[in-house]
């Protein structure tokens, strides 16, 4: 941003339920809210319990439970989805649990317009966001609508005391990657600077908490809140070439969404310091640290996530096809996307080097 003000801002539509015990206290008032009497619950393997106690609390509201959500958003599961919530007459739908089930419930929201309803249990800060993915012949398409944009979003840090730490520090790490991105993106304004220096700040100092004890509500709030503020800046702004060269990992190479995020951050953040320098130096500042990239890598390594692709299996044969896929499209990035740059950045991120490797 320059000295001068100028900018659009856009608020998104939508309603946050913030406390412990929400998950089954509020969400059967959200579905009153907006009126819905036949709601499918969806979610994965993982948060099946937590979904059928959500499923309980709505009583007859509830028209079906479908448990199949997987990583990506596979498109077979989606269609799956879709035929079980016309089967039951779904005139909505209830999403519980991280990014995989929240986003089958978008690609529902996208592919029949009902109403979305999101019981988060992660980071991932999808839920606020009109950011849609689904994976199809080993490709992860993504999109913008504001249909998935959840009508409500019952925040429950209670929901997260379950969430392992090693899936909890991943998971904040990639709420963060997603206020990094704001911070430079083309369309950021002072409003979302602010939302994402305070969620970085949050999110940073919740997570070593969270480490050291899964079971402060505390920590476990403040990482929430962190992931809801970091999700506001995504949702409001263009993604760059973090997003999009996660998404290639993950969608082509199935390599697990929230540990490439934590692996891949602060690699392209070095790449595109030089290009976006007051980015940087506020995510510096926010983490008090001297260099951005550093901190961030040293964060993950401090609580024990993985810090090169080579741990989630990418195989250094894959780099060439994940860079070449990365630069195949047109995209906004403050530094300009290049396969031999990209290419660099897959390089040192599969070996874990010290992310000054890549920095230009």
């Amino acid at each position: 941003m320059t000295d001068a003000l100028d900018f659009s801002y856009e608020c998104r539509p939508g309603r946050v339920v913030f406390r412990a015990g929400a998950a089954v206290s509020a969400t059967p008032g959200e579905v009153e809210r907006l009126g819905l009497r036949r709601v499918l619950v969806v979610c994965g393997s993982r948060g099946a319990d937590t979904a059928r106690a959500v499923a309980d609390a709505l009583g007859p509201a509830c028209a079906g439970l479908y448990e199949g959500a997987r990583m990506h958003v596979p498109a077979e599961v989606a269609d799956a989805a879709v035929r079980a919530g016309r089967a039951v007459g779904a005139d909505g739908c209830v999403a519980v649990g991280g990014g995989s089930s929240i986003g089958l419930g978008k690609a529902i929201a996208l592919r029949t317009g009902l109403p979305l309803i999101a019981v988060p249990s992660t980071y991932s800060g999808s839920e606020m966001t009109p950011v849609w993915g689904l994976t199809e012949h080993g490709v992860k398409r993504t999109g913008r609508d504001a249909k998935v944009l959840p009508r409500s979003v019952v925040y429950d840090p209670e929901l997260t005391l379950s969430l392992p730490v090693p899936l909890s520090v991943t998971s904040g790490v990639n709420a963060i990657a997603h206020a990094v991105e704001a911070l430079y993106a083309p369309d950021t304004s002072p409003l979302v600077a602010l939302m994402a220096e305070e969620g970085v700040r949050a999110m940073a100092g919740a997570l070593p908490a969270v480490a050291s004890d899964p079971a402060s509500r505390e920590a476990r709030g403040r990482a929430l809140y962190g992931a809801w503020l970091c999700g506001s800046c995504l949702g409001a702004t263009t993604m760059g070439l973090h997003h999009k060269l996660c998404h290639v990992l993950g969608g082509t190479f199935a390599l697990p969404h929230a540990e490439t995020h934590t692996v891949v951050l602060p690699y392209v953040l070095a790449y595109n310091a030089s290009a976006a320098p007051e980015a940087a130096a506020a995510v510096a500042r926010v983490l008090d640290a001297a260099e951005a990239p550093t901190a961030l890598w040293e964060l993950a390594g401090r609580l024990g996530a993985p810090r090169s692709l080579a741990e989630l299996g990418l195989t250094e044969a894959d780099l060439a096809t994940a860079a070449e896929q990365a630069t195949n499209q047109a995209y906004a990035n403050p530094r300009p996307v290049t396969a031999d740059g990209v290419l660099a950045v897959l390089r040192a991120a599969h070996e874990g080097a010290p992310p000054a490797a890549v920095a230009g």
